[in-house]
């Protein structure tokens, strides 16, 4: 019987797999800083209220002028882009943490809206789109006399 004695460095072990498999992890990690910075999703927060659904969008940094609100076959949808502020420091190291790029959020409405009179209002970097609900009629009983 032959006896080969280990060495966790040959290329031949489990060092090349290790080798391997931290090449993969690299090249994910470039991926998902790629993904990162190139992926924006705003934050939404949805309510009921009495008379109108909330839909408020937390998207600060963006001007009203590249945000797009549109309507079709029932669904909502809010879209539009945060750029990149061109920012040039010579002396100092500085991090970006900040995602940027195009965003869309999408909604189902609810039946018994009125479409026509959905609007929006943008404060402090909150967007919030109002979408009124249609007047219900007085759906009581109502006892029809005989003449």
């Amino acid at each position: 019987m032959l006896v080969k004695r280990y060495n966790p460095y040959s290329r031949t072990g489990t060092r090349q797999g290790v080798d391997v498999l931290n090449q993969l992890l690299n090249q994910l990690d470039e991926v998902k800083e790629e993904h990162f910075l190139s992926t924006f999703v705003p934050v939404v927060n949805t309510r009921e209220g009495e008379f109108a659904y909330h839909v408020e969008l937390d998207l600060p940094g963006i001007k009203k002028e590249d945000i797009e609100i549109t309507t079709e076959d029932n669904v909502l949808t809010i879209s539009g882009e945060r750029k990149l502020k061109d920012e040039a420091k010579e002396e100092d190291y500085y991090r970006v943490e900040s995602v940027y790029g195009k965003f869309s959020r999408s909604f189902t409405l609810p039946e018994k809206i009125d479409v026509e009179n959905i609007h929006a209002e943008s404060s402090d970097g909150v967007l919030e789109v109002i979408i009124p609900k249609l007047k219900e009629e007085d759906t009581k009983p109502k006892k029809i006399e005989i003449k």
